[in-house]
């Protein structure tokens, strides 16, 4: 099968894809504008595989994404690419909207057009994959119950209204077109190969450094937590057997306080890296609580039930054992995290973390 992938340079992507990869006998074609998130030394190991093409294109190209389909007659496509982090989104929203938005329409154009030149067979299954997040739904008031598939739409931030925009264009092109798609919101991630501005690896690297631990409000945000390869294999279920115009929910049945996540990663610290850096006692000593974000949602949580009665999936890693491996990874590859940290990767300097 040859799956095309749209930002599989980033951090889903790029675990996507290796999982596929090391896992399955499928072709991967990655699309990939490299934005500052996209990284292809997060690919190097896999790179040289002759299942695994890469473009570097930006997907509002309308015609560039065009020649992309021609060339190489996708079975399916797994739409990753966008912009993700919610604190970009509130200092300039425009990328956002470019991206998250104006990309997938322009996706959605091409493909459509592609599927309907399909011979019956083909048609039959293909399939558009759009991965979205549990940020569209908003603040959750019931912890216990989660976000089900059918809850409403509430954004809070121009991220996540962005990605909510992005799921009902999917869903139009399903009902007033036909096209096949399957549509999958997720909780937030962690693993290796994320990039440092969010909370896990920023946590991880500036405490090794003896940089403070900068905690939104009091930390009491509520969040679940999904190690990046159960959501792989999830995505991967849903891509093969999901059903056309389906949403499922994928999340790690993890839900923790931010300030729990934080001090959980210093107690794995003080185990694997217990030389602390000059004049830090406690790496927990290093927190620092600082003005709360915009407009920040409280709580989240996500309901799986579906995924799990209509697709027989269910996440392996605990939250403890996946975040072990987590830490345990950024502090074998300071090399990568070096790279990302002082721009090199990209050949400039982010000035970051």
């Amino acid at each position: 099968m040859k799956i095309l992938v749209t930002g599989g340079s980033g951090f889903i992507g790029s675990n996507f894809i290796r999982y596929v990869l090391e896992n399955t006998e499928h072709m991967v074609v990655n699309v990939d504008k490299l934005t500052y998130a996209g990284n292809l030394k997060s690919l190097e190991d896999v790179s040289s595989r002759k299942s695994y093409f890469f473009e570097n294109q930006d997907i509002c190209d309308k015609k560039a994404v065009e020649k992309i389909i021609i060339k190489y007659q996708p079975d399916k496509i797994i739409h990753l690419a966008a912009e993700s982090h919610v604190d970009r989104s509130i200092d300039g929203a425009e990328d956002f909207i470019k991206t998250n938005i104006v990309g997938t329409y322009t996706l959605l154009e091409v493909i459509t057009n592609y599927w309907r030149s399909l011979d019956n067979q083909k048609k039959k299954k293909f399939v558009f994959h759009h991965v979205s997040t549990d940020e569209v739904y908003g603040d959750l008031e019931d912890r216990q119950v989660g976000f089900t598939e059918n809850t409403p739409y509430d954004p809070s931030s121009p991220y996540s209204a962005s990605k909510a925009s992005s799921d009902h264009l999917v869903r139009a092109w399903y009902r007033t077109y036909g096209l096949p798609i399957v549509l999958t919101n997720c909780s937030n991630n962690y693993g290796p190969y994320q990039f440092p501005e969010k909370l896990i690896p920023l946590v991880i690297l500036n405490a090794i450094n003896g940089k403070k631990l900068p905690i939104y409000g009091q930390g009491d945000q509520i969040r679940d937590w999904l190690f990046v390869e159960d959501h792989v294999k999830a995505l991967l279920a849903v891509l093969d057997r999901g059903v056309h115009g389906e949403t499922y929910n994928i999340g790690g049945n993890n839900t923790k306080t931010n300030l729990e996540v934080v001090f959980q990663i210093c107690n794995i610290l003080e185990e694997l890296r217990p030389d602390h850096p000059l004049g830090v006692k406690n790496y927990k000593d290093l927190v620092e609580f600082v003005s709360d974000r915009p407009g920040h949602d409280k709580c989240y949580a996500i309901n799986t039930s579906k995924i799990k009665q209509n697709l027989n999936f269910e996440p392996i890693e605990t939250f403890d054992s996946g975040l072990y491996k987590t830490v345990n990874w950024y502090l074998d590859n300071m090399m990568w995290c070096n790279n990302v940290l002082d721009g090199s990767y990209k050949g400039e300097r982010l000035g970051r973390v």
